[in-house]
Parts: C-alpha cells; structure tokens; sequence
C-alpha cells in the first residue's frame, strides 16, 4: 500500500477527527482517519459530471425520473425516456483528451479529482462485465475505439499529474430492471417493488452494485476516493425527517449492505476514504454539503461540493461564476475547515467549455502565488471577520488573513481581531507595504498599500 503509518500520527489522527463525529458507529480505524487528515490538506478538488446526457445538454439523469418537478417541455414520459436511455447508441467523444483535463487541473491548483463512473441513469463510463449499457458496450460507437473504458483514461492521466483519484458512483440505478422492474410503474427515484414480497431481486441488484464496486476498486489502481451518491439507498437506523422524503410514495427502505460494499472496495484500497453520503456513519467519512458553504466552522470533516456554472452536467448557455467568486468561496471554505471541490461538465465531443478553463487558469495563478495560506492549512478563531478569512499552518506556527477583494485595488484596508505587530504578503509584490496598526479595543488595522492593482484577494502571513 502508498502510505506507511507512523503510529503517533495514526494516534493524532485517531483523536482530532473522531472526537468530531458524532453519527452512529463513527470510523475509528487509524489508518482510515490518518487518511482523511491527509486529504484535509488538499484543500481543492476537481470533479467531472459526464455521461451521455451531455449531448442533450440537460440535467443528468434527472429527466427519466416522474416526479413532478422534472421538466420534459411536454414529452410524454415513456417517449422521452426512451429516447434518453437510448442515448449510449450516439455517444462518442471524438475530442476527449484527458492528459489535457488533467494538466487544466492540476494547474488550476486543483489536488484531487472526483469523476462521475455512473449517474443515477445507470449509463457506465467504465468497462462493466456486469452490464453492456456503457462506453465499452457494443451497442455505443465510443466502444470502437482501441481503448473505450474512458475511466480508467482519467484516473491515469490525473494519477500522472500526481492528483488523488476519486470515483463518484451511484448506488440507485435506474436501467436496471432489478431496480426500476419494467414489469411496473415509476412513480419516483426509488425502487417500484416491495422488497420483502421481491426479496431475489433485491438480492440480484445487491450484488450486480457490489460487482460493479469491486471492479471500480481492483480494477484502476490505486484509488484513493469512492464517492457514493443517491442517498435515498440507506439502512433504517439512518431514515430521518430530512431524508425520510427521499423514500417517496412507497417509503420502502432500501439496505445495499455497506459493510459488504465497503469490504470489497478496501479489499485493495485499505486506506480508502468512502463517502456514503448524507448516511453518517462508519462509511461516510466525510460530510459534503451540495452547492451550500456553512455559515461557520463545522466540527468534522466535510466539503463543499459546487457547480463552477448553475449546472452540474453541460448545458450550453451556462451562467459561470466569476473568478473572484470562485477564489472567495475558496478562502472562504477554507477558512471553515472545508475543501472545495468544483465541478466542470464536459460536452458531448469531450471538451471542457472554454469559459471554465479561463477561471481554472486564473485560480491558478491566484493558487501559485497566495497556495501558502490555502493549502494544508486549518481554521484559525474567530475563521471570518468581515471580508477577511482566516487560516493557520497545521502546526499553528504561520498565521494568514486573506482579504477579500470585490475590484480591483491598489490598497486594501482591514482589521484583524487581535494584536498583530508586524505582517508581510504571502506573495511578495516589489515596492509594495504592509503597516499595522494598534487600535483601543486591542484589535489591529492593517492596511496593504501595492503600487499595482490586485484582483481577487490579498493574502497575507502575520
């Protein structure tokens, strides 16, 4: 295995992130938990939504499910998801070039990336023994090509640019007849048969989910994220008020056995991180609330999982934020104790938009210059302080504010909530100053004269 533990970082480890989990059977595995300390220090992630949708350029997966918020612009139902579940028969992404994703990526500042194997729709971007509804299926031109399993393209191309390696996967798949049975209707996302009257068929697509996991696990080398989705797939013990809706109409509980699926996956992964998510938990090792930043610091680890645009699949007329909103959500996240993990939707030919590479370069050069107070930093009290964000080294030797910057500027004003006798910038800037000084309520004004204009955020090491 890559990682040789120490045992009194195992030990550190095993006492700063369980003393933060509260669920039921929290993870109390040492290797596991130096595992997520480490990933802690990422700080940012790419993830990928991809599938066959992108040719559409809809939502993913979304529209073949009939509940009544979907939106089919008055397509009968039945036609409509035939016509999307035949999709794989025109998916072929001439212009995919993941050494290129890749090298976006990791100059981007980005350490890890989370790709989407297979969305609720059940369509795989990976080779599957288990079914022919993929990329490498007979039926999908891409599978003609001499290499057509498009994940494990991903995972080396980003493994060779030294990022950590995660699989997005979900555990609801709707083309499986022993999921969405054919025989009746769909009312929702959930399974549409009584498990107890149906008990074989569960059983069957227990194991097809489990053979699918051993293959994304044993197949790809050494990964180092499972990320599971659809988490209306859960035991009893974990239904609440806020999930007790996901189960729908029928409210049928649906146990995929996580402690089978999680054996499997760290079969030859035993440092896995798995993120069942929203189940708590043994097997959701850490939170990641979707398109939310808290409002404060959380007391466990988690992240900000959020679209770059307003969608998380490629759709063409897509609203991208800002550079200056993406790195000020960085900070921000950070600054909280999170990752970021920002996701870009390739199109239907393999490209990722131009407009999204523009914002992952400029991060980039921010990252390159101001990475010292992002990177492999934790939150330093009181975390926010109007438009400054606070982080600290992990041995609380280095101090950093990042201030936030709205327009550009050739000086930024601010306050820091404590005495602060000297500070310099992260990013050294010629002829710029940096003066400090004490106010009566014992907190210091700092201000950051530069003879040229900053966008973004300023960062600076007090």
């Amino acid at each position: 295995m890559k990682k040789t533990l120490i045992l009194a970082l195992a030990l550190a480890a095993l006492c700063g992130v369980a003393s933060a989990q509260t669920d039921r059977d929290p993870e109390t595995n040492p290797v596991i938990l130096d595992r997520i300390d480490q990933w802690q220090d990422l700080k940012f992630g790419f993830m990928m939504h991809w599938g066959i949708y992108a040719q559409w350029g809809v939502v993913e997966s979304w529209s073949i499910c009939s509940e009544p918020w979907i939106d089919r612009k008055g397509m009968p139902y039945e036609e409509y998801k035939n016509r999307y579940q035949a999709l794989n028969k025109t998916f072929n992404p001439t212009r995919f070039n993941p050494a290129a994703m890749a090298a976006a990526a990791k100059n981007a500042g980005m350490k890890y990336m989370v790709f989407t194997t297979k969305h609720h729709d059940g369509f795989c971007m990976f080779r599957s023994a288990e079914t022919d509804y993929s990329v490498a299926g007979v039926d999908c031109p891409y599978s003609r090509n001499p290499q057509p399993d498009i994940t494990l393209d991903l995972v080396n191309a980003f493994r060779a640019q030294g990022l950590w390696t995660g699989l997005y996967f979900s555990k609801p798949d709707w083309h499986h007849r022993d999921y969405w049975a054919p025989e009746w209707a769909t009312p929702d996302r959930n399974v549409n048969y009584d498990i107890p009257d149906h008990p074989d068929r569960w059983e069957n697509f227990k194991r097809f989910t489990h053979n699918q996991i051993r293959e994304l696990t044993h197949n790809y080398g050494d990964i180092d994220i499972l990320w599971l989705d659809g988490g209306w797939i859960r035991p009893e013990w974990s239904i609440n008020d806020e999930t007790r809706p996901w189960l729908g109409c029928s409210q049928r509980v649906q146990d995929i056995d996580m402690d089978a699926l999680a054996a499997i996956a760290r079969a030859d992964n035993p440092d896995l991180i798995i993120v069942d998510r929203s189940v708590g938990g043994r097997y959701e090792n850490y939170r990641t609330p979707e398109k939310q930043v808290p409002d404060t610091l959380l007391p466990y680890p988690w992240e900000t999982c959020m679209t770059m645009g307003d969608s998380w699949s490629y759709v063409p007329s897509d609203h991208y934020k800002s550079t200056t909103q993406l790195i000020h959500m960085l900070a921000d996240v950070v600054a909280k104790g999170g990752n970021l993990l920002l996701n870009v939707g390739p199109d239907a030919q393999g490209n990722l938009p131009t407009e999204a590479l523009e914002r992952m370069e400029q991060m980039g050069a921010w990252l390159s210059a101001n990475g010292r107070a992002i990177y492999a930093t934790r939150p330093l009290y009181p975390y926010c302080h109007g438009n400054v964000r606070f982080t600290q080294s992990k041995d609380g030797k280095h101090r950093y504010a990042i201030c936030l910057i709205d327009e550009s500027a050739t000086q930024a004003s601010f306050t820091v909530p404590f005495k602060v006798k000297k500070a310099r910038l992260v990013a050294p800037v010629k002829k710029s100053r940096v003066r400090c000084q004490q106010t009566p309520d014992g907190s210091t004004a700092v201000t950051v004269f530069l003879p040229t204009p900053q966008q973004h955020a300023i960062a600076i090491e007090f």
